[in-house]
């Protein structure tokens, strides 16, 4: 019998779904599926307070996690592939994710093991992904195939939908908006990437470091987002370490810093980000060339292919 360690975190309960959807056919299909819940100590509000949505900023840039509480699973269980459920959290990984992938027992649980990397968030997971793709080759594994699911709204309507979910805990339509978050076909449809990788399994070919969910629509690269994100982390940072010389998680001398960070983050949404994606518009010509290769890079391991779509949809 396959054993399979299913990891995530996931505080709004999208990602559950996400994870739940994945693991139902490999169970049914006769894999041992572990689920481990990471779980962050103290743990992180749902809804998020304002303040403390800001004050997880600059840590979850810099990776430097609050830790989480022991694992239930022991770090020395021997599994055939690792599914790693991961949200987004300022262009990073989310801090529990991160703790867990730097943390001893994280490292042992993934030591030599093939890891199939999964998230659900807004629409800007690149940069996270490459932090992802590091944390987890310096844990001694190695990244077989990554999923990523998007909110398919339009972008303008997701920075009111996706604020009011965070700080109120409401996803649902209102004032003629899409409900907010992944949608529930996206969510079902995650399936098929559990149904390819029970397949997968029962062939063995988890053993061979190759993709496991080719041509199944695992991503999906918006263009135009590429620089837009890129210029975005290389300004995180420098405000990271801004607010950090100001104190540690918690402390109130931090709150006039996070207060700059976010006037800046509305000024830049509603003037910067726009007539950045303008120009990357007209411009599209020119950057095709430099875009390309980029597009091509975060595209792998799984790709954007949907050939197989029909056999594995649910």
């Amino acid at each position: 019998m396959k054993t399979v360690l299913v990891v995530s975190y996931s505080q709004s309960g999208q990602l559950s779904d996400v994870a739940a959807a994945i693991a139902c056919p490999l169970a049914a299909n006769g894999v041992n599926v572990h689920h481990e819940v990471l779980r962050p100590d103290p743990p992180f509000p749902f809804p998020w307070p304002f303040l403390a949505f800001l004050d997880v900023f600059p840590e979850s840039v810099r990776l430097d996690p609050r830790p989480n509480a022991p694992l239930a699973v022991s770090p020395d269980a021997a599994f055939d592939l690792v599914i790693l459920a991961w949200p987004v959290w300022y262009l990073s990984p989310a801090q529990p994710i991160t703790a867990f992938l730097q943390s001893s027992e994280g490292k042992r649980l993934l030591a030599g093991r093939p890891v199939v990397s999964v998230t659900a968030c807004r629409n800007m997971w690149l940069s996270a992904f490459d932090t992802i793709n590091t944390l987890v080759a310096e844990a001694g594994g190695r990244i077989v195939d990554h999923a990523a699911l998007t909110d398919e709204a339009p972008a303008l309507a997701t920075f009111i939908t996706t604020p009011r979910w965070m700080f109120t805990g409401r996803r649902d339509s209102f004032f003629g908006l899409p409900p907010a978050g992944v949608s529930t076909h996206q969510t079902s449809g995650a399936a098929r990437f559990g149904a390819a990788l029970a397949e997968s399994l029962a062939r063995n070919e988890e053993r061979r470091g190759q993709a496991m969910l080719t041509e199944l629509r695992a991503v999906k690269i918006a263009p135009h987002l590429i620089l837009s994100e890129r210029a975005g982390r290389r300004a995180f940072q420098v405000w990271s370490g801004f607010v950090r010389f100001f104190g540690r998680p918690g402390q109130w001398r931090r709150i006039p810093a996070l207060l700059i960070f976010v006037l800046y983050l509305i000024v830049m949404i509603l003037t910067v980000v726009p007539l950045s994606l303008a120009l990357q518009r007209l411009a599209a010509p020119l950057l095709a060339r430099r875009i390309a290769p980029l597009v091509r890079h975060y595209e792998q391991p799984s790709g954007s292919g949907s050939a197989r779509m029909a056999i594995h949809e649910s």
